[in-house]
């Protein structure tokens, strides 16, 4: 399990040839989780990307905390890349595919949260016409800075269809009062997006 694999690859951003590491790592109270990270010497790009290592959980999960203290952002947190993510105090919300699966701090999620809306022209896009958009974004940028770096209290959601994202709980194995996990059962359009329905046909057979 301590064995780093490596392997050829290329680089997604300018397909140089790189090296990819993957390591399985055992994550407590949670599942064994396979992260791979790549640099390209060529162009300096890094990535790394998570993957569970036990396919699709039988339910959802949804997992809600209370951000209350500047502690609460070093909690360890596997985003994967079914999982969305929502601020509501910020109105704020950011689907699975938009980061891919990280496995970092909540510090760390956060920040990565305001590279790809500092990188991405789309974010705000829908409202161009207005003339305050611009002045809108920085204000809620702000508010989001203000949010990593523990300045402000906030709710966090993770929001996973396939169950495969965690966030650390603190008073483990005990309930942690700040935050609440639910299992829920898949709709047929969720199940539909993780490609389980095609798995499922004899279920639904028509009647000849």
């Amino acid at each position: 399990q301590d064995e780093v694999l490596h392997f050829a690859t290329n680089c997604p951003n300018c397909n140089a040839p790189a090296q990819t590491n993957m390591k399985v790592t055992n994550i407590p109270f949670f599942k064994e989780v396979v992260i791979m990270a790549t640099v390209c010497d060529a162009c300096g790009e890094k990535t790394n990307e998570v993957k569970s290592g036990g396919g699709i959980e039988a339910k959802g999960k949804k997992i809600t905390l209370k951000i209350t203290d500047k502690s609460d952002l070093n909690r360890d947190v596997l985003k994967s890349e079914t999982c969305d993510m929502s601020i509501p105090e910020l109105e704020f919300e950011m689907g699975g595919a938009a980061l891919g699966g990280r496995f970092t701090t909540l510090e760390g999620l956060l920040n990565n949260m305001l590279e790809e809306i500092e990188q991405n022209s789309l974010w705000g896009a829908g409202d161009a016409a207005a003339p305050d958009i611009e002045q809108r974004m920085d204000k809620f940028k702000e508010r989001m800075k203000l949010c990593a770096e523990g300045e402000l209290e906030f709710t966090l959601i993770l929001d996973d269809p396939a169950g495969n994202s965690y966030l650390q709980n603190l008073y483990a194995p005990d309930e942690d009062p700040e935050m609440k996990v639910e299992e829920y059962e898949r709709t047929f359009e969720q199940n539909e997006d993780l490609g389980l329905n095609d798995m499922k046909t004899e279920n639904y057979q028509e009647d000849s």
